[in-house]
């Protein structure tokens, strides 16, 4: 017969394990997800900065999209 306290120890470490696993396989979802589909691309960048009143340049934009680059990766 097994004791309560070993089935309860068991149900924890099953859902600490659950847990952890989780979120690390959430992570690396969200993670992929936003490679393949950034937040903001160039042509939405376009539209915000001609939104502003700015006319933006090629070399702008791409400036800008390479900044926001560097920026999420640290």
């Amino acid at each position: 017969m097994v004791s309560t306290g070993i089935v309860v120890l068991i149900a924890v470490i099953a859902l600490v394990i659950g847990a952890v696993g989780g979120f690390f396989l959430a992570r690396k979802y969200m993670k992929d997800y936003l490679e393949k589909n950034p937040p903001v691309n160039e042509d939405m960048l376009r539209t915000m900065m001609m939104s502003m009143g700015q006319k933006p340049s090629e070399k702008k934009i791409r400036q800008m999209m390479q900044q926001m680059k560097n920026q999420s990766k640290k």
